[in-house]
């Protein structure tokens, strides 16, 4: 038997997670079978999704049971596999949650070469976030040569992969994110131009950052960042809504009026697409394209990427709730273990 120790979800949470929502606790697992892996997490990748996965509502995956290892993609390193699909030591990818170490099926475990690229990117650029980004925007939102795309959450690993992607499509690229230190690295990434969401004139700043309107907002937030970008919206306007991080920790409604009519008039006096997506529904399709396009432009240097590392499990309950208030920069991962 092999000890783990692992954070669970506890309770559900109301507002940000507490600690008594996420409890760390050491449990064992039982030996690998043939077909299955016995894994050392190496990295754990927190991710904004994983918020709703705490709370029992309708979504478009099952919410993590009370009582069980809180989900999450990893990269571990294989301690034994009965049945040969990975030899000791091999490196791969997989679906490990917050915890030490895993068993999981070999069939769902994808081998990493760490020669070719840092083994942490693919919970990055090279990995979900990556495609999502990769996805989202050419599959929704179409940039043209010359049209504007505003992102928000730009410096994050979903955004700043929008913003540089859009710059090899021909298209401008404005950021939006919080803080002068963002914003900054936006200009070192190639973004046209950065916007601060925290200054007080942030509506100024995206007016004058979006001469020419705004074709396609890739929406990662929502709140009052969008309620700022919609009045740029230009005709036939492509909003991909990949992410509303905004909300992910409210308890009741927004305060103030309806504003829901006036959106949907704008909706439809200016012939605007808004589509939600979850990534997995172009994966099948697309993932060969995604490999070949991305790994190309990070070996060329065409997109650049940033990660934020916190070490040790026990400060991954920190590390997330800094990730829904936008303390993270760049890809937030947990290093488990060397």
């Amino acid at each position: 038997m092999t000890q783990t120790t692992r954070i669970v979800l506890a309770q559900r949470p109301h507002g940000e997670p507490t600690d008594d929502d996420l409890r760390i606790e050491t449990g064992e697992l039982p030996a690998p079978e043939n077909g299955q892996a016995l894994l050392q997490t190496l990295y754990l990748s927190l991710d904004p999704y994983m918020r709703g996965r705490m709370d029992d509502a309708e979504s478009y995956a099952q919410p993590v049971g009370v009582g069980e290892t809180m989900c999450g993609g990893t990269v571990s390193r294989v301690l034994d596999c009965p049945g040969g699909e990975f030899q000791r030591d091999d490196i791969v990818l997989g679906y490990g949650g917050w915890q030490s170490h895993s068993v999981e099926n070999a069939r769902h475990l994808v081998q990493l070469d760490p020669d070719r690229a840092p083994v942490s990117t693919a919970l990055g650029v090279l990995g979900m976030p990556g495609f999502t980004a990769y996805s989202g925007l050419l599959t929704i939102g179409q940039p043209e040569p010359g049209e504007t795309v505003v992102v928000a959450a730009a410096t994050g690993p979903v955004g700043s992969a929008v913003g540089q992607i859009a710059k090899i499509r021909g298209a401008r690229a404005v950021g939006i994110a919080g803080g002068p230190e963002k914003c900054a690295h936006l200009h070192e990434l190639g973004f046209d131009a950065a916007v601060d969401h925290r200054d007080d004139d942030f509506v100024e700043q995206l007016t004058n950052a979006t001469p020419d309107g705004i074709d396609v907002y890739f929406e990662n937030v929502g709140g009052p960042v969008f309620d700022a970008v919609v009045r740029r919206l230009n005709t036939y306007a492509r909003v991909p809504v990949c992410g509303l991080i905004a909300g992910y920790n409210a308890t009741s409604a927004p305060e103030g009026p309806d504003r829901m009519p006036k959106l949907m008039r704008r909706i439809l006096t200016k012939s605007l697409t808004v589509r939600g997506f979850i990534q997995t529904e172009f994966w099948n399709d697309q993932k060969s394209d995604f490999h070949r396009d991305m790994s190309g432009w990070v070996a060329d240097g065409s997109v650049k990427y940033k990660e934020d590392v916190v070490d040790g499990l026990e400060n991954t309950r920190d590390a997330f709730r800094g990730l829904l208030t936008g303390k993270n920069f760049g890809k937030l991962v947990v290093r488990v273990s060397d």
